[in-house]
């Protein structure tokens, strides 16, 4: 279904409204990946109680397809996404690391370019040191 332009221009203006441009913001969603659920959590309410990220998601039932050593792997992995702050990132990476299993965990940062106003100011304000 298809807006017509006459709805289209005021829904598209309520968006505009809603959503904030962050091409400037140092908001960031990190994910990594974890071997179980347990360690996830770990990682997770370490990562939050320390005020590295505002709040993280586990997701279980990923499965990871992989080359490690010259082998292709399958593991079924956790994925946790991590929302932060760009001066929080080093520690919270040295976080990660310091709980995780892997000799090289997956930790990958994103920069944030847009969100709702109000949760990116909270997410500022969880994460501040």
């Amino acid at each position: 279904m298809q807006l017509n332009d006459r709805c289209a221009g005021p829904l598209r203006q309520t968006i505009k409204s809603l959503v904030h441009d962050m091409t400037d913001s140092d908001a960031l969603l990190v994910h990594a990946t974890c071997p179980s659920r347990d360690i996830g959590l770990r990682i997770a309410e370490k990562l939050v109680e320390e005020r590295l990220a505002a709040c993280a998601n586990l997701l279980p039932g990923a499965l990871s397809t992989y080359r490690w050593e010259g082998r292709v792997e399958q593991d079924e992995e956790c994925l946790l996404f991590i929302k932060t702050h760009r001066a929080r990132l080093e520690p919270l990476i040295e976080a990660i690391r310091s709980l995780h299993p892997d000799d090289v965990p997956e930790i990958i940062a994103t920069p944030i370019v847009a969100g709702l106003p109000d949760y990116l100011a909270w997410l500022q304000g969880q994460t501040s040191a």
